[in-house]
């Protein structure tokens, strides 16, 4: 059974639009631009049209490598190296996001609303501040703007509904805006795409999950 639930859990994500967090970008010799990059969900295909959020560049799909041997196709889970036309090098970077531009392209986000779990840190974390933000590959400088609610760990209920901090041991769900262009997505929907620890004077002080993710203005690429 436990076999079973793994199985379709992969399907679950293999049946999603394509979601690609970039790591490393390479200019080859002969080749081009070689993008490394780990298949989150999805499938992605050579011939398959691509785009990178939030920079809204667009190539297609030339070649797929995995562990030097060529495919046709990575699956969600691989860690692939893939050739892009049309796009240099220095053009891209470390924590975009690569999707398919004809099936739900990934966007820019503006916001989004989390859950946040406060860590053992002497830090509090208070309105207005800023901080840096660690989802996937993305490290993204964001404000939190709104305090929404204080969560019990045990009950899942509102124990305050507002504040102006929150600190060691805290459950809350906050606004965040962010400060530079990055692609996030909806915990629910891309998983991994979706958590991220926050990050103050060099320590981690506390682990979330988006619960709602606004984007900027939807670009199409037909």
């Amino acid at each position: 059974l436990e076999i079973l639930d793994v199985i379709i859990q992969l399907r679950r994500f293999v049946d999603k639009p394509l979601r690609l967090s970039v790591q490393d970008i390479y200019k080859v010799s002969g080749i081009g631009t070689v993008v490394v990059g780990r298949v989150d969900t999805g499938v992605l295909k050579v011939g398959m049209p691509i785009c990178f959020a939030p920079s809204n560049l667009t190539s297609t799909v030339r070649s797929i490598e995995m562990q030097y041997t060529n495919l046709q196709e990575a699956l969600s889970g691989n860690i692939v190296g893939f050739n892009v036309g049309k796009i240099r090098a220095k053009e891209l970077r470390r924590g975009l996001i690569c999707s398919d531009t004809k099936n739900d392209p990934a966007g820019e986000a503006a916001s989004f609303i989390a859950l946040i779990a406060m860590l053992n840190s002497p830090s509090e974390i208070e309105l207005g501040d800023k901080f840096m933000v660690y989802c996937h590959t993305a490290r993204i400088t964001c404000q939190l703007v709104e305090f929404l609610d204080k969560i019990d760990y045990q009950t899942g209920k509102t124990i305050e509904a507002s504040s102006k901090f929150i600190k060691s041991g805290d459950l809350a769900t906050v606004k965040l805006v962010l400060l530079q262009p990055a692609g996030v997505e909806n915990f629910q929907e891309y998983p991994s795409l979706g958590h991220f620890t926050i990050r103050q004077m060099n320590h981690t002080v506390a682990v979330g999950i988006t619960k709602d993710v606004e984007n900027m203005t939807t670009v199409s690429y037909d």
